[in-house]
This record gives structure tokens, C-alpha cells and sequence, in this order.
């Protein structure tokens, strides 16, 4: 049994009800812009569940109208006490996002983002690695780094395997910023609703669905898929019929096959 305390974070908001996590990112003076801490216990957070199949879906929002405004600039070097340090903590603070970001991509569960405000630099980033992005039709994408003379450098990799490189280019390099209907036209999003009530009743829908499917296949899907690419194809196959043969043998395998011969739902469906 998980046990996730609000006390012991400071930087989000979390809540459990039946399966699903919701993470809030809650620094709404800075519009959820990230700092160390707050990178720090999203990815300690993903790590704590990272076996359990107890949490079917994590929710990743943010408070206050806006989703993120990216890395807070303000917070990486203050505390430097000469330029070596200066750059080093620069560098930690820059790659904490890469690590955050892999380990949110990587999670078995189900990741769903529901994108407000701005959705900019890292947490834009976020919205590339969520298996489902939810957005407000006036969400403000953007990748700004350019204009302010930095890169986006942790986020480019995920950027360009969401939307591809010709798109990826155009909005680092031009530091365009658009809205929800081209965010889905680009792929960035899957759904665009124009109130809060339509977001949450497409919330509740894709949480629906997700409880329609088994945790360990759908798991067990996304680590195959995000070999896709990575891995030989012909050694990829094989690994995915023997994920096959033992999805089907395994209990749930058993459980839904059972279902589908009786006429039932199966017992994780709800």
C-alpha cells in the first residue's frame, strides 16, 4: 500500500482517489515556473511509484490557471559563491529537468496533463512526455528559450519526438507562441475544451478509459513503444512476443480472457 503524505512536499500538491494520482505543481506566484525543489520532488515522487500498479493514472496540472512557465531562472545560481560554482549549479539545475522528464515519460502508469495558461519551456517539455495532454483552447504553448538567449536544452529531445524535427525547429528557433487547436493540430495535445467544465468532463473520460484497461498490459505497451526506434527492429519483435506470450499467461491475461468468455468486465475494469 503506497503511502504518499501532502507533508512531506512542499513545492506541489498531490492527491489519491481510486487509482489516480493528481500532482499539482503550486508555486502560482512564478506561474508554476519550476525550481530545484519543486523538480526534485516530482521526480522523487515518480520514482516512488515507479513499480506499483496500485496508481493507474497520475494527473499532472497546475494550480491557479496556469500549468507551468517553465524553469524558474531566478532560483538556479542564487546561492553560488564563485563562478565555478556558479556554473555547476547552473548545469545540476538544468539537468534535474532532463532526469524529471525521463522519469515522467518512463512511468508505467498512464500520464495524463491537463495544460492551462501557460504552457511554457519545462513545462511544455512535460506536455511532450504525458501519453494524454487535455488543454485549454487559450493555453499559451511556447518553447522562449531562444529569445532569452539560452537554449532549451532538456526538453529539445522530447520536443522533436512528439512533434518531429521540421515543427520542433520552427517553434525553438522562432519562439512562437500558439495556442490549444494548433497545439492538437501539431500533436502536442489530444483534446482542446473551451471551459473548465468541458476539461474536466474530458478529464473524466480519458480517467474512464484508462480504468477500461489492464495496468501491467498497458505498462507493459508503453516500455515497448518507447523502444520503438531505439532498439533493432527484429530484436524488438522478439522481445515483444515473449511480452506477449507472458501477458497472456499472467494473471491478467487469465482474468481477461475469462471476462471476454463470460460476458463480463474484467476485474480491474470499474
Amino acid at each position: 500500500m503506497l503511502n504518499i503524505k501532502q507533508q512531506d512536499y512542499q513545492e506541489i500538491l498531490i492527491a489519491q482517489n481510486n487509482g489516480v494520482l493528481t500532482i499539482t505543481l503550486n508555486r502560482p506566484h512564478k506561474k508554476n515556473a519550476m525550481n530545484l525543489a519543486l523538480v526534485n520532488e516530482v521526480t522523487g515522487l515518480f520514482a516512488s511509484i515507479s513499480d506499483s500498479s496500485e496508481i493507474r493514472a497520475v494527473v499532472l496540472r497546475g494550480s491557479e490557471g496556469n500549468f507551468c512557465a517553465g524553469g524558474d531562472i531566478s532560483d538556479m545560481h542564487k546561492d553560488a559563491a564563485s563562478e565555478e560554482q556558479r556554473h555547476k549549479t547552473v548545469w545540476e539545475f538544468n539537468r534535474s529537468f532532463g532526469r524529471m522528464i525521463t522519469q515522467v515519460n518512463h512511468a508505467p502508469q498512464v500520464v495524463v496533463s491537463v495544460l492551462e495558461g501557460a504552457v511554457l519551456g519545462g513545462g511544455f517539455g512535460l506536455a511532450c512526455v504525458s501519453d494524454v495532454a487535455i488543454a485549454d483552447a487559450n493555453a499559451a504553448f511556447s518553447m522562449p528559450e531562444t529569445g532569452l538567449g539560452i537554449i532549451p536544452a532538456q526538453i529539445a529531445p522530447f520536443v522533436v519526438a512528439r512533434i518531429g524535427l521540421t515543427h520542433a525547429r520552427r517553434l525553438a528557433l522562432l519562439g512562437e507562441r500558439i495556442g490549444g487547436e494548433e497545439a492538437k493540430t501539431l500533436g502536442i495535445v489530444h483534446f482542446v475544451c473551451h471551459s473548465a467544465t468541458e476539461l474536466q468532463e474530458q478529464l473524466d473520460r480519458v480517467v474512464k478509459q484508462v480504468r477500461r484497461c489492464a495496468p501491467k498490459a498497458n505498462a507493459a505497451t508503453k516500455a515497448l513503444m518507447l523502444k520503438v526506434g531505439q532498439v533493432e527492429l527484429e530484436s524488438l519483435l522478439d522481445e515483444a512476443a515473449d511480452a506477449f506470450t507472458q501477458s497472456l499467461t499472467n494473471d491478467e491475461g487469465q482474468e481477461g480472457t475469462q471476462a471476454f468468455l463470460q460476458k463480463r468486465k474484467p476485474n480491474w475494469s470499474e
